[in-house]
């Protein structure tokens, strides 16, 4: 049995959520620069924009974007790992400490209609799942709600097919226009049931940009959703002159034989994420 103390989460989880508020991921970093060079002269103004506030959010060590979001995290934990306290609260003390140590804005508020702020960011959302062995692995997602608020989810029927799919992931995009901030990342989960296509529709937000699916088919769907997005010309920061959507990740899941659940959540250029390991 490994034990994983409670101060050795909290320390490397807050370290990386410095990290996620204040530098853009490699990965995303390369995907902007090619967007950049691909957009007309008013696509660049923006982008040029977007990708200064990355470097003077990285040199300073201050947050790339004033919603420093809710804090999301997916965790993998072996069956052979201990830890002191149920991982959710080491969590929350990390995204509270964090929070409040640098400054960021607290962005959670306690009661959905009341609206009574907690002053430290927390709860987070913690998602856990089992894995065998004695190794720990938490993604973590800062969200914020101008492109969570442009997510949706719909029931589709079986016999609606894939062209409905394809449609409504299109038109979400295209209703959601430049609010949440574009050049997005489209996640989109297929399958499943009611609350888990939004999750698989969020988890394909961690994958990295320029991956392929594993699966050809929906590779090939991926693609040609990307490239539907990208004729709707909202364009960097909703002004048009380049690319929408920097990538569509879908991931496809088992459902019931009379059902289609199909869900969209939507990352802002910045994609703020990261990873811990054990």
């Amino acid at each position: 049995m490994r034990l994983i103390s409670s101060e050795e989460v909290i320390g490397a989880v807050s370290r990386e959520l410095v990290l996620i508020n204040t530098r853009v991921p490699e990965d995303l970093s390369k995907a902007l620069k090619e967007l950049q060079d691909a957009s007309s002269d008013a696509g660049r103004l923006i982008m040029d924009d977007i990708m200064k506030n990355a470097e003077i959010a990285a040199s300073r060590g201050v947050p790339m974007c004033q919603d420093t979001g809710m804090v999301i995290f997916f965790a993998n934990i072996g069956t052979e790992v201990s830890l002191a306290e149920p991982l959710p609260v080491i969590l929350d003390r990390a995204v509270a400490e964090t929070y409040v140590r640098e400054g960021y804005r607290p962005s959670v508020v306690v009661d959905p209609i009341n609206r009574i702020n907690s002053g430290n960011n927390t709860p987070a959302i913690v998602h856990i799942e089992q894995m065998a062995g004695e190794n720990m692995i938490i993604d973590i997602m800062v969200k914020g709600f101008g492109s969570e608020n442009m997510s949706r989810l719909q029931m589709m029927k079986p016999a609606d097919g894939y062209e409905r799919v394809a449609d409504f992931v299109v038109d979400t995009v295209a209703r959601g226009g430049g609010n949440p901030c574009p050049p997005i990342i489209v996640g989109v989960g297929v399958g499943g049931t009611f609350e888990q296509a939004p999750l698989l529709a969020k988890r394909a937000l961690l994958r990295p940009l320029g991956s392929r699916n594993t699966d050809e088919v929906w590779a090939e769907r991926e693609a040609a959703l990307l490239k539907a997005i990208n004729m709707l010309n909202i364009g960097p920061g909703g002004l048009g002159g380049g690319p929408t959507a920097l990538a569509v990740h879908i991931i496809a899941a088992p459902t019931h034989i009379a059902g289609l659940p199909v869900a969209v959540n939507i990352s802002c250029h910045a994609s703020r994420h990261g990873r811990v390991s054990w």
